[in-house]
């Protein structure tokens, strides 16, 4: 999906943890799992390795466990200072403390139980030490856990420097964008449309005894040399309650995949400005588009749905008119070369996987070349041939950012992330941007995403980078969108709604000559 800095969880996720001895009983598996993730762990590597250690019986709690106490991490911390005679300075100790607070006041775990567990635990992981004053806090909170509550739920639960900076991007939005971080996200799939229509698979669900919503999303845009709004219309499924993948009918067979519904414009959005490109010009030779930091493949696999769903498309033929002769026209048939990119090894594997999983690693109509590469150095085949020619028709650019838009989905990232990150990841945007533009052809698009919730990140970056390149110009999302909150340039997603995706910035550009 995108490249990834340096301190970044993706990076991190195969470090070894000291702290990640999975032994014990639940809540000190669940202790030990967070005091790993706060060594620069991330959730993803350590999830798994706690889940396979317990008895099926108790999977659900430590995951519900483990999930809320960081969805809640920071507000827990603020209560706990408040509670605490003299200042915690115990990592494991505070740890401890604040997955109790989470059992008395998010997972209505009775109190005896919670407050027992709790200070067995603290003796398990060997801070004996500590058991008084672990059961006196807990205790003191379970007497009145609604006023607690309350206390916890009143203000966010994120460092203050992300709080802070969100409440400068986001003034109208803070409040309710601050309450619906902390909040689970929804499952939304994609039907694969190379194999089945959404219609179909809603009723596959219905007979699996599944619950899911129709969501219909409408993308509108005006582009070049068209007279009429151009629309995308776009179905999501939304299940009522999170299923494991096991119990998604075909999910091993292709027929369907687990991606957000935000994440689903991207390739109906580029595959239509791609359209647009194609149908509007006399002379094609064959095509070649791109999807940069590609893995772990969701959107390139979407893409390529779109483009093998069917062989009448138009990109396959395209009807010409004769300038001299409005009668005449040509029905021409291109080959589409599609290179997708990633700078990490094991992620290419990912995209393998997935595309093997929807039977998409090749077909007739477009050749898929995917690359280990770095998309801040990397050439296309034109320009690594030394004539500097633009090489793409179109490029899908789902951009390294900070992933503040999932928080809901990887809380871990409210832990992980620093102010430091934001810039780093800003100027690692900007390079990648400067070394793709300029392989992108006249009259070319290039969609820019990010899974962010930053400005700086997002329309500061493009309004930046359009400053710089002044044959770049922004393509209108109009009214009739039905996402989204439109900025000066391109359109931000925020997690606010309950019901709704996560947090995405989405801005299309054209290359002009």
């Amino acid at each position: 999906m995108r490249q990834t800095t340096s301190n970044s969880p993706r990076n991190n996720k195969n470090k070894p943890s000291s702290n990640l001895k999975m032994t014990g009983s639940v809540r000190v598996r669940v202790i030990r799992t967070l005091l790993a993730i706060q060594n620069g762990q991330s959730l993803s590597s350590v999830l798994d390795p706690l889940l396979n250690s317990l008895h099926e019986g108790d999977k659900g709690f430590a995951h519900a466990l483990l999930l809320t106490t960081l969805r809640q991490w920071y507000a827990l911390e603020r209560l706990l200072d408040s509670l605490a005679d003299n200042p915690i300075d115990e990592k494991e100790v505070r740890t401890t403390i604040q997955v109790g607070l989470t059992q008395l006041l998010y997972l209505q775990v009775a109190d005896h139980a919670a407050i027992h567990e709790t200070v067995e635990a603290a003796k398990e992981i060997e801070f004996a030490h500590a058991t008084g004053l672990v059961n006196a806090i807990l205790r003191k909170v379970a007497k009145n856990p609604s006023k607690f509550r309350k206390k916890c739920d009143k203000k966010h639960s994120l460092p203050n420097w992300l709080a802070y900076q969100l409440k400068q991007d986001w003034s109208a939005e803070y409040d309710d964008l601050m309450q619906g971080l902390r909040q689970p996200a929804p499952m939304f799939l994609r039907v694969n449309s190379a194999v089945t229509d959404v219609s179909s698979y809603q009723q596959s669900l219905v007979d699996a005894d599944i619950s899911a919503d129709l969501v219909e999303i409408t993308s509108a845009f005006q582009l070049p040399n068209q007279q009429q709004t151009t629309k995308v219309n776009t179905s999501v499924l939304r299940l009522e309650q999170t299923t494991a993948v096991s119990g998604l009918p075909s999910f091993a067979e292709g027929v369907v995949s687990i991606q957000d519904m935000y994440a689903q414009l991207a390739a109906p959005l580029i595959n239509q400005a791609f359209i647009n490109k194609v149908s509007t010009e006399s002379n094609v030779d064959d095509l070649q588009i791109l999807d940069a930091c590609a893995a772990p493949g969701g959107k390139l696999a979407h893409w390529l749905e779109l483009l093998t769903t069917d062989s009448q498309s138009p990109l396959f033929h395209v009807k010409h008119t004769d300038a001299n002769d409005t009668n005449d026209s040509t029905d021409q048939k291109y080959s589409i070369k599609l290179t997708a990119i990633d700078n990490e090894a094991p992620r290419i594997t990912r995209i393998y996987e997935n595309l093997e999983r929807l039977n998409l690693e090749q077909s007739e109509q477009v050749k898929l070349d995917i690359v280990c590469a770095d998309a801040t150095r990397w050439q296309g085949a034109n320009r690594q041939a030394d004539n500097n020619a633009p090489v793409f028709d179109a490029i899908l650019l789902d951009a390294p950012c900070t992933a503040t838009g999932v928080i809901r989905r990887h809380p871990d990232i409210s832990i992980l992330r620093t102010e430091e990150d934001v810039e780093q990841t800003a100027r690692l945007q900007a390079e990648i941007l400067d070394n793709l533009w300029p392989q992108l052809k006249v009259g070319g698009y290039l969609l820019y995403i990010t899974c962010s919730i930053l400005k700086q990140e997002n329309v500061e970056q493009i309004q930046e980078f359009m400053r710089h390149h002044t044959d770049a110009s922004a393509i209108e999302f109009t009214a009739d969108c039905n996402w989204g909150i439109a900025q000066d340039v391109g359109r931000q997603c925020l997690p606010i709604d309950s019901d709704s995706g996560d947090g995405f910035y989405y801005a299309l550009l054209h290359k002009k000559a």
